[in-house]
């Protein structure tokens, strides 16, 4: 099923006196002549009309744990399908999925499939939800919120993992059809925004308070710590409390280990001990729920219940060793409720990744 781009028009965009149109999904505001795309390469002018050029069609799909999202208080142990398209409107130096964000080729998106189709293959495939990942969803958001529409409607959930550069009218309604996100907040200065992703932090900052208090989006922040960019004491300390204070102490942050890509490879890998570091300065905050990921780290990826104290989920990377939380969210210890969202809990999925061909499932 290949969908031709001409045939999907995109939204939020406005014509200019000079005769460009510009695009008014994200902080970018690329600004296009006739057969122009923007930074994302998605966005399209065509004529008078901006065009979605990815509309129904992926570079892949996989079944995940809910964890590798990553997402530990949204349903742990879950199996989620996973997909992304082409393109991002950011342009991070260090990108660990830089052959999917940074394609110009839209060729290479072999796998099609509509919304329903994707809900249903879900369904088949034992999966509690779906997530926009691998590229930013923002880009593809009317495909995405299209495909939430058919996974609610099928009883299946979504998942947005995002950097959150988005403006706030389209943000709105992105997220709206949206039950959990992940926010990759990249680091807390503006200028390795700047330097190294060609954009800023101040609209991830707003998305980040938006979604903590005017939705019932599930949120998460993701942070990946790069050594000598963004792991100094002093940024870790702004960023942890500026969470604190902004967004409060339940939110779960994970510290994630970077590793040299695209083109950053000329920084070595994160040490474990600079995460360990980095969540020692965020529980000194005040933060309840701090995470280290893309390391074997037992204790930095356990849930501990902010009240007793008790090894509430017990994780070594995306295995779940131990499970101490009721049907209800609360710490089978002690009863204290635990931020999130929660369900009966069965066999957990695991740390398999299961590549998918939607065709095959037709």
């Amino acid at each position: 099923m290949s969908v031709p781009e001409s045939d999907r028009p995109a939204r939020w965009w406005h014509r200019l006196d000079d005769g460009r149109i510009q695009c008014d999904l994200c902080p970018r505001d690329c600004r296009l002549h006739e057969g122009q795309r923007g930074l994302c390469f998605v966005r399209k002018r065509e004529g008078d009309r901006m065009v979605l050029a990815t509309y129904g069609r992926s570079s892949g799909f996989c079944v995940d744990p809910i964890e590798k999202k990553p997402l530990n208080h949204f349903y742990p142990g879950s199996a989620v399908l996973s997909f992304g398209t082409a393109g991002c409107n950011l342009a991070c130096k260090f990108c660990q999925n830089w052959d999917i964000s940074k394609s110009r080729e839209t060729d290479r998106l072999t796998d099609a499939a509509s919304p329903e189709a994707i809900a249903r293959a879900a369904l088949r495939l034992g999966c509690r939800s779906v997530a926009f990942t691998y590229n930013d969803p923002v880009i593809f958001a009317e495909y995405a919120m299209d495909i939430a529409d058919a996974c609610h409607a099928a009883g299946v959930q979504t998942v947005a993992v995002t950097a959150g550069y988005i403006h706030a009218a389209p943000r709105a309604e992105f997220f709206a059809k949206m039950d959990a996100a992940n926010v990759d907040l990249k680091a807390f200065t503006d200028d390795f925004y700047f330097r190294l992703c060609a954009g800023r932090l101040a609209p991830v900052l707003e998305t980040l308070e938006y979604l903590v208090k005017e939705t019932r989006v599930w949120t998460e922040i993701t942070t990946l710590l790069i050594p000598g960019w963004n792991d100094s004491d002093a940024e870790l300390e702004a960023e942890c409390r500026w969470i604190a204070e902004r967004l409060g102490p339940d939110v779960p942050l994970h510290f994630t280990a970077f590793h040299p890509d695209w083109r950053l490879t000329d920084v070595p890998p994160t040490p474990p001990e600079t995460l360990a570091r980095a969540r020692r300065i965020a529980r000194a905050h005040g933060l309840r729920y701090v995470y280290t990921g893309n390391v074997h780290d037992e204790e930095g990826g356990t849930t501990y219940c902010p009240s007793c104290g008790a090894a509430l989920i017990v994780r070594d990377w995306y295995e779940i060793l131990a499970y101490r939380v009721t049907e209800s969210g609360a710490c089978a210890a002690c009863g204290t409720p635990i931020a999130g969202r929660w369900g009966k809990f069965a066999k957990p999925f695991g740390a398999r990744r299961i590549p998918v061909r939607l065709a095959a499932l037709a």
